[in-house]
């Protein structure tokens, strides 16, 4: 019986760095011995972007119509693009946002039903997939909408720190109006719940920032600390959550107070995923916490001026896919311990 994971590889935007990452990941030989994968979008892509990887050898592709046929000792790619769209590497085109939309709402439809296990996404551009009709800001509220979570964590990991935040794609000017001690607890209690269920941490350590600089200062430049964010922590305290704060996030960095904690929510994008990518940016994943399937993805973006050059690193691509396995492997154990779930 077949027993490799069966992970589903979106291809993003067709004229950013994601098939070269993708093929470039896939071919790694460490792949089809843990998981069988399968590219959403267009062989013909595929074909194009192989061209211009140096270097990749060996790289066989079994093409079928559907997830319920697949070889299992081959990258497979499901043509759900049309071979018409052309490469225009490192242009911002209709056709690439389009493609990318194809890709990903076949790919939920298989993870929904069960044909993949996991789901890893490469990256789109937020602005071309808008225009084309797109209403979500990211795959993470995308997600969320698709398997009925009204507010998913956005998670990003690497080995040694692991950043959440509780406002998303937002702008920075609505920060403060959405900030509620309700929703820093919500936040708080999904990352110690996905901390323990899909990082195996008994006990985890949280450290919470602050919104404004020298976390308000004791009131005098912003009250949202004593007012929001620590009776938020106090609560989450009183039912057993160990989360710390609120913690001036730019000594919080530099002094890589970090490292004491198991992870850190910020409070809004920039905040937490600035200090992440200028300390783990090669090797970093986004996991989408709180949804009952698995989602990862690279950190970087479609990455423009770099695609179509034989630039791109397909480490942050690999870290994704090695990541998604991980957790689901730990879930499966964790039903095989609580619910009597038999594993393979």
């Amino acid at each position: 019986m077949h027993k490799k994971i069966i992970v589903g590889i979106t291809q993003g935007d067709t004229n950013g760095i994601g098939y070269e990452v993708l093929i470039k990941a896939l071919a790694d030989t460490r792949i089809n011995e843990m998981c069988t994968p399968v590219i959403y979008g267009s062989s013909r892509l595929l074909g194009y972007y192989k061209k211009l990887c140096a270097g990749v050898e060996n790289f066989n592709v079994h093409i079928t119509q559907s997830a319920s046929d697949l070889h299992f000792k081959m990258v497979n790619l499901i043509p759900c693009v049309s071979d018409q769209f052309i490469a225009e590497p490192g242009k911002m085109t209709r056709e690439g946002a389009q493609a990318a939309m194809q890709s990903l709402e076949r790919a939920v439809e298989d993870l929904r039903s069960g044909k993949i296990q996991v789901l890893v996404t490469a990256p789109f551009n937020k602005q071309g997939m808008n225009r084309e009709g797109f209403v979500f800001p990211g795959h993470t509220e995308y997600l969320g909408n698709a398997f009925g979570v009204s507010s998913p964590l956005m998670m990003l990991c690497s080995y040694g720190l692991r950043v959440g935040v509780v406002t998303g794609h937002i702008p920075l000017s609505r920060v403060p109006a959405e900030l509620t001690k309700e929703k820093i607890v919500q936040k708080i209690r999904l990352m110690d719940d996905t901390l323990k269920k899909d990082f195996t941490i008994i006990q985890p350590r949280i450290a919470v920032l602050g919104l404004n600089p020298h976390a308000g200062d004791g009131g005098l430049i912003g009250t949202e600390e004593g007012q929001i964010i620590l009776p938020a922590i106090e609560e989450v305290n009183q039912s057993g959550i160990l989360a710390f704060g609120p913690y001036p996030a730019d000594g919080f960095f530099a002094a890589a107070g970090y490292r004491k904690f198991d992870a850190v929510l910020a409070m809004y994008h920039d905040q937490g995923l600035s200090p992440f990518k200028a300390l783990s940016f090669s090797q970093g994943v986004n996991f989408t916490a709180g949804l009952p399937v698995i989602r990862t993805s690279p950190d970087h973006g479609t990455a423009y001026r770099l695609a179509g050059e034989d630039k791109a690193s397909a480490e942050s691509m690999l870290a994704a896919i090695f990541m998604a396995c991980d957790i689901y492997r730990t879930r499966r154990r964790n039903q095989a311990i609580t619910g009597g779930v038999h594993e393979g």
